[in-house]
């Protein structure tokens, strides 16, 4: 679609000030969140219970659809009721903490609804952790009871002895007898995804719930190199209902359309997710809302772009996406020409960096589809800006206007407010912001200050609001969406025998955005290939976090005054070996 000449028809702060106005379905009003005046979306649920019950009323329509098997809003629900009633069996209460471990399966949306309604707190473990990395998870957040795969279960069966607050484990998927004590199979509960039809009906428990009552724990690293866990709140889980439908409605108004009004009688909405339901994009930017309306959602077990296409071809699917790297092996993918994917609506993403002539591209081969690119943090419970059709094609380099609901603001080293256009660390506030970091009260005084989150995103903000992304003070690099902090992977190849000075520096690459390298130095006397380099730290942190190359540097790494290694200059030695 050509962009007009006369675009926008309105300016952005018009357009937020007719569609937040008095009576209308994105009504803004002020409210005190733990002592912090805020703005919220007067019409948004106020807990997942009213978020449940609405996606209920959506009965026979198609909810979930994975591998051959599809399950009904009303089959959803009852699975997620009978889960109810097995975590209430095992002693959940309001509060406890119930771990989440598992792949993109029905069996995860049951059971973190079913977690919510029976007042638990739903702790969403990365499903790519080892072992070890699952141990930590389960006994930093006290989880009374974990839900896991048979995958999840096996990396945790040794380590079940070091979680002696976890007192039942519910595994999902497994065809072996399991003979632990604090074991159950899930199946015993809810049987598999096709027979959830017959499942009884069960009453939804009285449990009272507030908005700001504690809802999530998603971890996420730190520079420390452990992962901390943002508390999110019901209002934090239910403010991204409003996110997509706000947009939409803004870019109509910004063109000089008027806004459409609901059709109950259209075809059902259908969201391909790639992207794993751990991740904050997945739950409460794609599962929630997308359940809130009725939508369809198609999982995948892991990405996989020819299968994505024969996905959005058999299910007529209307939003795909997730990070940036799945919208490029898309546009590349020589099988692309070969499917019908007519009724993709929008290809939406973030997490990640994204190129500026991924907009362009996507309109070349997708036109009447619309890209969507958004900024977000575990910290804010999935985007907190928004950026699609127009403006996107305008402004490729942003990330968007803040939802009105949000405020951001460009800060200096002294946290000093600069002016428009000033480089410095971006601080957000709104109600999607957690209220701060599981047993971490050193961690969350230093990010959360006065209801404003440090992001530490090194960033600006134009005229109209419009935020850039330039760089991140964290040591941090993102690979397809996924965090790797280099803190993590510099100690796990400090725990080799040989290594004596250790650098993980980004490696830029065209579709994942960039992967971990690294450059170390080796103790006199000592050898160590790359190869044994990478499957010593492949034992110790997930496989998404090892150094893709590893190169032997023949003296001690550069450092600056103050002892800090000069990773630029050991950027240009590890760009120039890989190619």
């Amino acid at each position: 679609m050509a962009i007009a000449k006369n675009f926008p028809a309105i300016a952005l702060a018009q357009a937020n000030a007719t569609l937040t106005k008095s009576g209308s379905p994105f009504e803004i009003e002020e409210r005190d969140i733990r002592g912090v005046r805020a703005r919220v979306w007067k019409n948004a649920p106020p807990t997942m219970r009213e978020i449940f019950l609405l996606a209920r009323t959506h009965g026979d329509r198609t909810c979930m659809v994975y591998r051959d098997e599809r399950a009904s809003y009303e089959e959803f629900a009852r699975a997620a009721l009978a889960i109810v009633e097995a975590l209430r069996r095992s002693g959940v209460g309001k509060g406890d903490r119930v771990a989440i471990a598992m792949r993109n399966v029905p069996e995860w949306p049951a059971a973190f609804f079913g977690c919510l309604l029976a007042g638990g707190v739903a702790t969403l473990l990365n499903a790519w952790w080892t072992g070890p990395e699952l141990e930590y998870g389960l006994v930093d957040s006290g989880a009374k009871v974990a839900i896991v795969d048979r995958e999840r279960l096996e990396r945790l069966f040794e380590h079940l002895h070091n979680c002696p607050v976890l007192e039942r484990v519910f595994v999902s998927r497994e065809s072996e007898e399991v003979t632990h004590p604090k074991v159950v199979k899930l199946e015993s509960i809810i049987g598999d995804v096709n027979s959830w039809r017959l499942l009884p009906d069960r009453p939804l428990p009285e449990v009272p719930l507030d908005p700001e009552d504690d809802a999530t724990i998603l971890y996420t690293s730190g520079t420390t190199g452990k992962p901390k866990g943002a508390i999110g709140t019901h209002r934090n889980s239910c403010s991204g209902l409003m996110a997509r439908p706000y947009s939409l409605a803004r870019s109509c108004l910004r063109r000089g359309e008027p806004v459409p009004t609901p059709d109950p009688k259209a075809p059902q909405k259908s969201s391909l997710l790639a992207i794993p339901l751990f991740h904050t994009t997945g739950c409460h930017a794609s599962m929630i809302p997308l359940f809130a309306i009725g939508g369809k959602l198609v999982l995948m077990h892991k990405w996989d772009p020819e299968l994505a296409m024969q996905l959005i071809e058999r299910e007529r699917i209307t939003t795909a996406g997730g990070v940036p790297t799945i919208a490029w092996q898309l546009l590349e993918h020589p099988s692309l020409g070969h499917y019908d994917l007519s009724s993709l609506e929008s290809i939406a993403y973030g997490g990640a960096p994204a190129a500026p002539e991924l907009v362009r591209r996507l309109k070349e081969k997708f036109p009447k589809s619309a890209p969507r690119f958004g900024w977000g943090m575990t910290e804010t419970s999935g985007a907190f800006t928004g950026h699609q059709d127009e403006d996107y094609e305008l402004r490729p380099e942003s990330s968007g206007p803040a939802l009105p609901v949000g405020d951001m603001k460009i800060v200096d080293a002294d946290g000093k407010e600069l002016p428009v256009g000033g480089i410095g660390e971006l601080w957000v506030k709104g109600p999607n912001v957690v209220r701060g970091y599981w047993n971490n009260p050193g961690a969350t005084a230093e990010t959360f200050v006065d209801g404003w989150l440090r992001t530490s995103d090194i960033a600006r903000l134009d005229e109209e609001g419009f935020c850039y992304i330039l760089d991140r003070t964290k040591d941090m690099l993102i690979r397809g969406g996924e965090n790797i902090y280099c803190i993590e992977v510099e100690n796990a190849l400090y725990e080799h025998p040989s290594v004596i000075d250790a650098a993980v520096i980004a490696i830029p690459h065209h579709t994942l955005g960039e992967e971990p390298g690294a450059v170390v130095t080796l103790k006199q006397g000592t050898r160590a290939s790359e190869d044994e380099l990478r499957g010593f730290v492949a034992e110790r942190i997930a496989a998404f976090k090892v150094p893709v190359r590893i190169v032997v540097a023949p003296d001690m790494l550069p450092r600056n005054a103050n002892g800090k290694i000069l990773k630029s200059e050991l950027k240009r030695l590890l760009v120039e070996y890989v190619h």
